[in-house]
């Protein structure tokens, strides 16, 4: 049988920091591991994770924009990615696939630790109500925020989405952002900044200390950063602790170690 390894699955995946992660996680554990990315567009994520499987597949982790289509491939799930409706982390047990998500655990440590930013009865807005926002979602209601507006540019997910979660969560209409601010913690979660797209959100969603956040990082962010600023913030930050701290959550649920973060998260900051 073929030794266990690794992957990452998306489309684009060139880009993808998560082997060189996960290579500094087993470094730092002495735990050998081969980790791969794999590019796979929706028509062919099925097949290619079986394929993988095959090959000795024990684990992967799954980005854009593949992450409900992970849910549907999996016999189990979690409870935390049943109840967002995504899967960032696969676990190989036996001839099938169980599910989770880490991605929002691994916001709220990101804002914990790095930020010192306590959630509870801040005003917070999500901009998207796909995947990797769905799971920050539910995680800033459990953070215990006072109200999180959803905007998304089609108003029946930021709604599903918020009906989903309850009472402390409501949708805004995207084209009615200059009424809602302003908000303390704004996170941005939308595919605009892969594109290159210009965003333009109106500046009156910002106060000084409001901390604006991208989940993507590197030049994805730029754009959302870009914004931010000119709106005045003076806390901006993209999701390179997010993704270090989610990574560390798949490592540990994959090899029974948690890794340490903060070293693994400089160096990648120094790099960049």
């Amino acid at each position: 049988m073929a030794a266990p390894f690794y992957a990452v699955f998306g489309n684009p995946i060139a880009h993808s920091l998560s082997p060189r992660i996960h290579a500094m996680f087993g470094a730092e554990l002495g735990i050998a591991l081969d980790y791969r990315p794999i590019e796979a567009s929706r028509d062919h994520f099925a097949s290619k994770l079986e394929a993988f499987a095959r090959k000795g597949g024990w684990g992967a982790n799954v980005t854009l924009p593949l992450k409900q289509d992970a849910l549907s491939l999996c016999t189990e799930v979690s409870v935390r990615a049943r109840r967002c409706g995504s899967v960032n982390a696969l676990i190989r047990e036996g001839d099938s696939w169980r599910g989770d998500s880490t991605d929002g655990s691994g916001l709220l440590r990101d804002l914990g630790v790095r930020h010192g930013f306590n959630l509870h009865d801040r005003r917070c807005l999500l901009l998207g109500a796909g995947g990797a926002a769905r799971a920050v979602a539910f995680a800033l209601a459990d953070g215990g925020v006072a109200k999180l507006a959803i905007a998304n540019r089609t108003r029946e997910h930021a709604d599903t989405l918020a009906q989903a979660i309850g009472a402390s969560a409501g949708s805004v209409d995207w084209d009615a952002l200059d009424q809602s601010g302003p908000f303390d913690l704004i996170v941005h979660a939308t595919a605009a900044g892969h594109d290159r797209a210009v965003l333009a959100f109106p500046h009156s969603l910002v106060v000084p200390h409001t901390l604006c956040y991208d989940l993507s990082y590197g030049v994805a962010a730029d754009a959302f950063s870009r914004w931010a600023r000119e709106a005045g913030a003076t806390r901006v930050s993209d999701g390179l602790g997010m993704l270090v701290e989610q990574a560390a959550e798949s490592f540990a649920i994959w090899h029974g170690r948690m890794p340490s973060t903060d070293p693994v998260y400089a160096a990648l900051r120094v790099a960049r």
